[in-house]
């Protein structure tokens, strides 16, 4: 069973959410007046992206639970959803039962990781061990076994799917973890699936959704020195280390120091005559 993603649906008219959540913060007028200049063409669709992108600089974050997106995910495996309910805060999840789906199969259809296909000889391993789990999972349910009890002895590798609604608040921190080279190959593909989904539907705000080093997030790597050196994105991307280090020398004495007439443009700004 290939693992999918389908964007369901999405907060309608996103953008115009996001900018009236935004200019709510930003103006006197009431959201009431706000949303009136949307609805009546007063705010062109430019102007509302142009805004939307300057607020998304500034790194004010809390309107962007405001957008929400609905995704149905199928043919992962109960290893990665262990790690996926993991996220609890703007997240909600409705996914598979195993007490009320019972699967009768000649063998179920289980998730093989790419390293058991690459170790010589483990796939047929692996295959042999799924093959007995289904006969003996369908013999408990032969025997009477009600399936709530005979999963028991299903495996991490068992697929499942589900439902999930989530807001771009929580989907930012989702990509920052997951679309990481040290996350795990499955959840890491699965949100990346994700993230293409949101950048055919809104790419104005699909492209936020990176890894935690990524340009429009975090912008630096704090992961392992090594872990990062192995990264793919190594290349292109600063560690802390590199940070601090400028840091240090800045502590040192090592860099330019400011001049007085810098000193002087700070000090008098907004008294010139």
């Amino acid at each position: 069973m290939p693992l999918e993603v389908t964007l369901i649906d999405h907060a309608r008219d996103p953008l115009a959410k996001l900018y009236g959540a935004y200019r709510t913060c930003y103006t006197p007028k009431t959201p009431g007046e706000v949303w009136s200049e949307i609805r009546d063409g007063r705010i062109a669709p430019d102007a509302i992206r142009e805004f939307i992108a300057e607020r998304l600089k500034t790194g004010h974050a809390s309107p962007l639970e405001q957008v929400v997106f609905w995704f149905g995910i199928s043919g992962v495996s109960r290893a990665l959803s262990h790690q996926f309910v993991r996220h609890r805060i703007g997240i909600s999840f409705e996914q598979q039962s195993q007490r009320y789906v019972r699967y009768k199969e000649e063998r179920l259809d289980y998730v093989m990781p790419r390293t058991w296909r690459d170790a010589h000889g483990m796939a047929d391993e692996y295959d042999r061990l799924m093959r007995e789990i289904t006969r003996v999972y369908e013999l408990a349910l032969e025997k009477g076994i009600p399936a709530e009890d005979a999963r028991f002895v299903l495996p991490n590798a068992t697929p499942t799917n589900f439902q999930v609604m989530v807001n771009f608040t929580e989907l930012l921190h989702i990509a920052d973890l997951r679309l990481c080279w040290r996350a795990q190959w499955e959840i890491r593909h699965m949100v990346a699936l994700m993230r293409r989904e949101v950048m055919k539907a809104i790419p104005e705000i699909g492209g936020y959704l990176q890894p935690k080093c990524g340009d429009k997030r975090m912008g630096y790597c704090d992961e392992p020195r090594k872990e990062w050196e192995k990264c793919p994105l190594g290349k292109v991307r600063p560690h802390k280390e590199q940070l601090l280090d400028v840091f240090r020398e800045y502590r040192a004495g090592n860099l330019v120091p400011l001049a007085e007439e810098h000193l002087r443009t700070v000090e008098d700004a907004g008294n010139e005559e």
